[in-house]
């Protein structure tokens, strides 16, 4: 199982991660979000990106002014930054994004361990799905993706499952 919270696993992957990674160490991203507990997340660490897939960074913030804070502070100007908080199932969130070399990217924090959010468990049962089906699996998702579908709906669309994608996903079992 790869490290996904280390992401010296793109170094050696497709040319899309390679680039990833590049930009993610040449532009200090992941190292001046450390005390967030930054992990990438999304489509691209697991190969199913498609040309408009951004970089996703979750984070982990105990004090969310002092995260906001951080975010400016390291991010302000860059291209397009913005910034914004909306609650999710109950929980604040703070979402900044902003473009850099040829990614655009999404940083997204919450008072909830890295690990233990969603978007990190989706990635990694989609993973898991994907080593656990053929070649013509993961196509078949960026097919869809490409046709406008986003990618727990995907998932469960060629799995068959029923109900909210993003609740049935976290529920499945390999």
């Amino acid at each position: 199982m790869i490290d996904f919270t280390n992401i010296a696993y793109l170094k050696t992957g497709n040319p899309i991660q390679v680039q990833a990674y590049n930009t993610l160490t040449q532009n200090s991203i992941i190292e001046v979000l450390s005390e967030f507990d930054p992990i990438l997340a999304g489509t691209i660490p697991i190969n199913i990106n498609i040309e408009n897939s951004d970089l996703d960074i979750i984070c982990y913030w105990r004090d969310k002014t002092n995260f906001i804070e951080k975010l400016k502070l390291f991010f302000k100007n860059e291209k397009d930054f913005g910034i914004r908080e909306i609650e999710i199932n109950g929980n604040k969130s703070v979402i900044a994004n902003f473009k850099t070399d040829h990614f655009e990217i999404e940083v997204f924090g919450q008072n909830i361990p890295s690990k233990n959010q969603n978007g990190y468990k989706h990635m990694i049962i989609e993973h898991e799905i994907l080593q656990s089906k053929d070649e013509n699996f993961r196509l078949e998702i960026i097919k869809l993706k490409q046709n406008g579908y986003k990618t727990e709906p995907a998932f469960a669309y060629l799995l068959g499952l029923n109900g909210d994608p993003y609740i049935e996903l976290l529920k499945y079992k390999l």
